[in-house]
């Protein structure tokens, strides 16, 4: 499991950690029933503090991505397809607030931007 942590994300650490997890998931990287890295592991492999770490796989479980078990460790919890499609939805909607912010900023349009949307999904579908 590969996470990449940078200093210059405006997200906290233990964020970054969490929505890699969760792409992880959502992209079938990791599967249902799948360990993971210890909190002690992950916190030594990435150089950041214990507490990082466990308020991500805290984020995780409250997600209901992962579950622990006492002296055995966290897991992939079994996804169903109505809850993947459901945060996946919740993920383009975030992804659309912050490319409707950044337009807003540059002064582009709704016309404009529908038309950019558009033409990238149609090349998208081409390819």
């Amino acid at each position: 499991m590969q996470i990449i942590i940078t200093n210059s994300s405006k997200d906290p650490i233990y964020e970054q950690i969490a929505t890699q997890v969760k792409n992880l998931i959502m992209d079938s990287t990791l599967k249902e029933g799948d360990a993971l890295p210890s909190m002690r592991q992950l916190a030594k492999d990435l150089q950041v503090s214990i507490i990082t770490t466990k308020r991500a796989y805290e984020e995780l479980e409250k997600g209901g991505f992962i579950y622990s078990i006492v002296g055995k460790g966290s897991f992939v919890s079994e996804q169903s397809t109505e809850l993947m499609k459901e945060k996946r939805l919740q993920t383009i909607e975030e992804n659309m607030f912050e490319i409707i912010s950044n337009s807003k900023m540059l002064g582009i349009q709704l016309e404009e931007l529908i038309e950019m949307l558009t033409f990238l999904y149609k090349e998208e579908v081409k390819q």
